[in-house]
């Protein structure tokens, strides 16, 4: 849509002034751009049984922070994929300054599509707060389900599932950064069933999309003077209305975040 405001392109553009927001938003700064905090990464490494031997494909890896912060802590060899040249350019310079570059390699691929891999090529899948951007979830599901090996895991967030009453006006400022999906409460539970997986845990996480959010809202409010000269007016106006918004509707329990964790 030609009224998307880029939040994620502007959030990959730069590292300069967005440092302070990050910091000032996360505390524990791994250079993620969601509602993921650092102690959550940490819980899902464990939940995935992550290791030296383990092959992870992460899906939507943006600039690549979460990433290089599991291959650091698990030694994981990782694949990140993300559709925006800016988060993998930038994940491989980040990769290669970190000494990283032969455990974690970053791919411009569309996940929406068949994956560029063989099957059964991953031992675990993961992919945070990026399923919601994603119309063809079945389809999606399937794909993973063919290339990760069997006994596997994949562990993906939602942050849109709607568990209360939600107006249009709210709808519309938490879809106006691109495409969203938004979905009852079992309908993930459902489709990795037919996917072929087995639901093996599902953990409320709304709390953390609340607290990050407000968070990040107010730290972009007092950098504005030097965030607007770069994205612009419109962007910057549109992504504090799109954090008001998740802010908003995860406070109060009308829009919550889920973790689901299945084996293949």
């Amino acid at each position: 849509m030609s009224d998307d405001v880029p939040l994620y392109t502007s959030a990959y553009a730069g590292f300069d002034v967005r440092n302070q927001v990050r910091q000032a938003t996360y505390g524990d700064d791994i250079g993620q751009s969601g509602w993921l905090t650092s102690n959550e990464l940490d819980r899902f490494a464990e939940w995935l049984n992550l290791s030296g031997d383990s092959r992870l494909l992460d899906v939507g890896c943006g600039s690549g922070g979460p990433a290089l912060r599991l291959a650091e802590t698990t030694s994981a060899r990782i694949v990140g994929i993300d559709r925006l040249k800016e988060g993998t350019a930038t994940a491989t310079r980040l990769a290669e300054e970190r000494g990283l570059a032969d455990r974690a390699e970053f791919m411009q691929v569309d996940a929406g599509r068949r994956l560029p891999f063989a099957d059964q090529g991953f031992d675990a899948v993961l992919s945070i707060d990026v399923m919601c951007h994603l119309p063809n979830r079945l389809d999606i599901l399937r794909e993973w389900q063919r290339v990760t090996a069997p006994g596997g895991r994949i562990l993906f967030t939602d942050p849109t599932i709607v568990t209360g009453l939600v107006t249009a006006t709210e709808l519309e400022a938490r879809s106006s950064i691109g495409t969203y999906v938004f979905s009852a409460e079992t309908n993930n539970e459902k489709l990795l069933i037919e996917a072929g997986f087995e639901l093996v845990r599902c953990d409320d996480l709304t709390e953390n999309m609340a607290a990050m959010a407000g968070r990040w809202h107010d730290a972009r409010a007092r950098f504005r003077d030097d965030l607007v000269p770069d994205e612009g007016e419109r962007t910057f106006e549109g992504i504090q209305r799109f954090l008001a918004a998740s802010h908003l509707l995860a406070r109060e329990g009308r829009l919550s975040r889920y973790a689901y964790l299945a084996l293949r």
